[in-house]
């Protein structure tokens, strides 16, 4: 039995920035052997954000674990043929490059295809076809264009970017399903092909529930929004939960920038709540009784529940709407995350040594497979692995790799 999901599966990493190497480090974390493909200068994210002096970034090292990293100048003639030869050993090839940039190296699909007829070639871009190809894609304004942005915030205020990045790391969780769906029909048909996978896309299909209730809107109000009026567009709706069961972030004690819980009300929650809250009458009142006559008054609603929470700390107030199995969950700062054991204990905040940073912390694989675990390692230095996968793996031998080293080819 493999000791790993994708062992045996060989990547090849040309990827920069956010997406690509999300989705490649995905593919390194169930087993791939990833290897990035980086410029002589390195993948700009090493040195953007950096918090410690001469050391990779942050943003590049929680988004490289688990993976090899060699050095190559695709623009040279010497460096086009050693990535022809990566190509011709590698089941996927990944790259985030913008519209027409590894073309221009020479290596179109048709080109690739005929090198390698098993590979499988992924390509995140910005945009599909259309009007919006060139343009330059960054994690907020795939939000923008894919529907997010507008639905974001509260009704009389500007349309706000999520904390999350659906954009960048949402994308490259889309390119990883396109991947593997490709590897398994390889299994079938003994052919690679072609994976495209689009930002503004992902995003939208992220954002299916908004396009539901533009449709929806076309036969009336939506009943579960806390808006008051509704126009010919879904409005924002603040922290409305968006689906069948009205829900909100309440204030608890002592009132700090995260101290909320997020409270949804189900029909049979709200005899338990009732009485929580010290308004037990409402339970038997028509006016609040049932689902139907509390939707009008949501805010009201959720400002009786506030008027409770806020005099509590919010993980006593979890304690006990849990105890009643009304659903709910704090809101966790960034700190909160790092410091929370049980994410900890299920390997989703790791330690991971790095040899010029020290010890960082990182996210760990969401994905768990029972008979491949992950182990997280520390990702790589540029051009660590030059000696090993040219002279090593490709058979260039010592004085070929110094030639290469002193005209700038890695």
């Amino acid at each position: 039995m493999s000791r790993t999901a994708l062992e045996g599966v060989r990547v090849l990493d040309m990827t920069h920035v956010q997406s690509g190497p999300s989705a490649t480090q995905l593919l390194a974390w169930l087993g791939a052997d990833v290897v990035k493909v980086e410029a002589p200068g390195g993948d700009i994210t090493r040195r953007q954000l950096r918090d410690v002096p001469d050391a990779d970034s942050l943003y590049f090292t929680m988004l490289n674990c688990n993976k090899r990293s060699i050095t190559l100048n695709t623009k040279t003639e010497r460096g086009q043929e050693i990535l022809t030869a990566l190509v011709r050993g590698a089941d996927v090839m990944v790259e985030n490059f913008a519209p027409g940039a590894v073309e221009r190296m020479g290596f179109t699909w048709e080109r690739i295809r005929e090198i390698n007829p098993r590979i499988v070639y992924a390509s995140i871009k910005g945009f599909g076809d259309g009007p919006y190809t060139a343009f330059k894609a960054y994690e907020v304004v795939a939000q923008a264009m894919g529907g997010s942005m507008a639905t974001t915030g509260f009704e009389d205020g500007p349309p706000l970017a999520t904390g999350a990045q659906i954009g960048d790391s949402g994308t490259g969780i889309h390119a990883v399903a396109g991947i593997l769906a490709a590897l398994l029909q390889r299994e079938r048909t003994g052919r690679g092909q072609r994976v495209n996978v689009a930002m503004q896309h992902a995003v939208l299909n992220l954002c299916r529930v908004k396009l539901r209730d533009q449709q929806r809107l076309a036969h009336g109000p939506l009943a579960e929004y806390p808006n008051d009026t509704f126009g010919e567009e879904v409005p924002r709706s603040g922290n409305a939960s968006g689906g069948g069961q009205p829900g909100w972030a309440v204030r608890c004690a002592p009132g700090g920038p995260n101290d909320y819980v997020y409270v949804i009300v189900q029909p049979v929650g709200w005899q338990p709540l009732s009485a929580l809250i010290g308004r037990p009458e409402l339970a038997a009142d028509p006016e609040w009784a049932t689902p139907e006559a509390r939707l009008p008054k949501l805010a009201k609603m959720f400002q009786l529940i506030e008027e409770w929470t806020s005099t509590l700390p919010k993980w006593q107030v979890l304690q006990q709407l849990n105890s009643h199995n009304i659903p709910c969950g704090p809101i966790l700062s960034p700190k909160e995350i790092i410091e929370d054991a049980s994410l900890a204990a299920n390997d989703m905040i790791v330690e991971v040594g790095h040899p010029e940073r020290g010890t960082f912390t990182t996210v760990g694989n969401p994905l768990k497979l029972s008979d491949s675990p992950t182990t997280i390692t520390t990702p790589p230095l540029l051009g660590q692995h030059n000696e090993e996968i040219y002279i090593g793996e490709l058979g260039l031998g010592d004085e070929e790799l110094r030639l290469l080293r002193s005209g700038g080819v890695i």
